[in-house]
Parts: C-alpha cells; structure tokens; sequence
C-alpha cells in the first residue's frame, strides 16, 4: 500500500521498479506543457455529474465505470494523483476511488508544483493507455447528504467544515439561492492548508492549525465547498492526518438551494 501523502522524490523512486498508475488533474494546456513521465491526464469533469443545482455530485456508476475503465484502473494498480493547484482535483479524484472501493492510491504532495519546483523529468508525449474492464460499485462511508447532515445538526460529536472562502461563509458573497453556511459550521478556507513557501506542499503543522479552529480527531467530519472542488483537498487532509471525515458533494449548490435547509450568516 502507498503511503496517502507520497513526495516527488519519492516518486521518482518509485517509478523507477513499480508500475503505478498517475492521473494528472491539471489544465490541458499545463498537462501538454510538461507532465510527469507516463501521467495520463483527466479532466475534472469525468468527475461530476454537472447536473445543476448541484454538479458536484457524483456521476452516476455507469458514467463512472466508463472513466475508470478508460484510464486503464485495476484493482491491483496503485494509484497516485496530482494537480496543478494544490491538490483539489487530486483529492477529488482520490475521494472518488475512495468511494469506489479503490484504496491504495496517493497524492503527490504540491502537486506538479512540486514536481517542477524539484526540477525532475517531464513528457510532453501521452502515454498509450490500456482499458481495462473493472466493474465499480459504490461505497456510501465517505459520503454524506444533506438529509444525514441535518439529522446531526446539535451533536456535539458531529462537525461540518466550510472550505469556501469567509465572504461565502458568512453570506457576503452568494452563489445559490440562500448565503450563509450550514448552523455550526467551522470555516477553513481550502488554501490556509497549503504551503506557499514549499510549492503548495501540505503545511506542515496542518493538525495543529486545525486543532485551533477546533476541527480534530474528536469529532466526525463532514467537509464541503460550493461543489466538492476545494473540500476535495480539505477531505484530503483530513484523511491524512487520521480524521473522522467525510463529504458532501452536494456541497453550497445544493445545500443553498434547498428550501428546508437552515442556514446562519
């Protein structure tokens, strides 16, 4: 099993004497620029189901089946991720394969900032890819809708962690029907967890930062942005440091458009 957080060098290693299956999130033009050796690329978009209110949410297993086939996944391939901003597509993508039962996979910490600010190899040419014929099902413990959520508003055990930005949080900038956040909330936008100095690297006192804020290892978590981009890395870093933590691809879009949900401001 890879280790969730794998750093370049590493990598490189490891490329070295494995077979490893590496999914490039970045934009096309930075993937076509320069990738790692033998990186596929995948839009964001085989990702969600794009269906407004709430595009965030999950594909459904047809449409999923046909991504993962697509880009060659077995189950005995090891995956790793990456991106070009920090690590929200690769943690989207990486919740994905959790969801689907897929569970060794990595995220190459900074992402293809890292790669490059290390100076190591990059393709331009794309790799040839093989489908394969895995069939999926899905496993529901890594999500959370907003039914559930409601159901554990006032637990004190439960926590929801906001990783928009403060204007969305507190209602200044509104992107559905409703502004505000979901009542308990605690907002931690997605890139306080990143390292500007060390090419967006995790920071390196992420639990502590958070312990601060009070999102910790004694709560269960539920982690959501507008659409399941930016929760994608917060989801991420929980699951790195240990956390109880889920989330909710429905996410503002749909929370903010729901006429029964209670908002705070």
């Amino acid at each position: 099993m890879l280790n969730l957080i794998m750093e370049a060098e590493d990598l490189v290693a490891r490329l070295e004497h494995e077979t490893l299956l590496v999914i490039d999130l970045s934009s096309p033009q930075n993937y076509l620029s320069g990738h790692i050796p033998g990186a596929q690329h995948l839009s964001f978009q085989a990702l969600m189901a794009g269906t407004p209110p709430a595009p965030g949410k999950l594909p459904d297993l047809d449409q999923l089946t046909r991504v993962f086939r697509g880009i060659g996944l077995r189950p005995e391939l090891p995956v790793v991720a990456c991106d070009d901003e920090g690590g929200g597509w690769a943690g989207r993508f990486l919740w994905t394969l959790e969801v689907i039962g897929h569970r060794n996979f990595s995220y190459l910490n900074g992402g293809m900032r890292a790669w490059r600010g290390a100076g190591l190899p990059l393709a331009t040419e794309k790799p040839q890819i093989t489908p394969s014929e895995i069939d999926l099902s899905i496993d529901t413990a890594a999500i959370m809708d907003a039914r559930q959520i409601q159901a554990q508003l006032g637990n004190p055990d439960f926590l929801v962690w906001d990783a928009r930005s403060p204007q969305e949080y507190r209602g200044e900038r509104v992107l559905a029907m409703k502004g505000g956040h979901i009542p308990g909330a605690i907002n931690c936008e997605w890139t306080q967890l990143m390292d500007p100095q060390r090419d967006l690297r995790i920071r390196a006192d992420a639990r502590a930062f958070l312990a601060k804020l009070g999102i910790d290892q004694n709560h269960t978590i539920v982690t959501h942005c507008q659409s399941h981009h930016r929760s994608g890395f917060t989801w991420l870093v929980g699951k790195s440091l240990g956390l109880d933590i889920r989330a909710y691809p429905g996410s503002w879009s749909e929370w903010g458009n729901l006429p029964d949900t209670p908002v705070e401001t």
